[in-house]
């Protein structure tokens, strides 16, 4: 897979993931309140449930997923994961960057007892679906419904 493991964010690393979800989001606009960006960066830096899955190559950061644990009073009361904006850098894709940032989130899932855990793509290109299902994520076993906030 990799020689390089997995790892928790550092606070000091924001303004390379910022660079690095330009591989995932191109369009979307530089955020332009950076005291706010700060204060939400500080809270995300403290929330025990909620993890940003990083992987280094060449000093920077080229892979990534969020990671949150969900509080759950079902399933005896056993939380569960949603992960979100996976993306890895294109020049480093098909390396194994991406699958070891999902098995890490695994890893935190099973520490914190979760039953599940659960992940949604906006993509629909089969080589993603393809990824994520060697990555050992079945689609069809549920239905996702989104609903955009603009």
């Amino acid at each position: 897979m990799t020689d390089n493991p997995a790892r928790m964010i550092q606070p000091d690393e924001l303004p390379q993931l910022l660079d690095l979800y330009k591989h995932l989001h191109e369009q979307d606009a530089d955020i332009v309140d950076q005291e706010a960006l700060q204060r939400l960066w500080s809270e995300i830096m403290t929330d025990p449930y909620m993890k940003i899955i990083v992987m280094e190559r060449d000093g920077r950061l080229v892979s990534t997923c969020v990671l949150s644990i969900l509080k759950n009073v079902t399933r005896g009361a056993r939380p569960y994961g949603l992960i979100e904006n996976v993306v890895t850098h294109g020049d480093y894709r098909k390396q194994g960057l991406g699958r070891a940032v999902l098995q890490k989130a695994d890893d935190i899932c099973r520490a914190y007892n979760c039953y599940k855990v659960m992940l949604l793509t906006g993509s629909t290109r089969d080589e993603v679906h393809r990824f994520y299902e060697q990555a050992g994520y079945r689609k069809g076993l549920k239905t996702g419904f989104l609903k955009k906030f603009e």
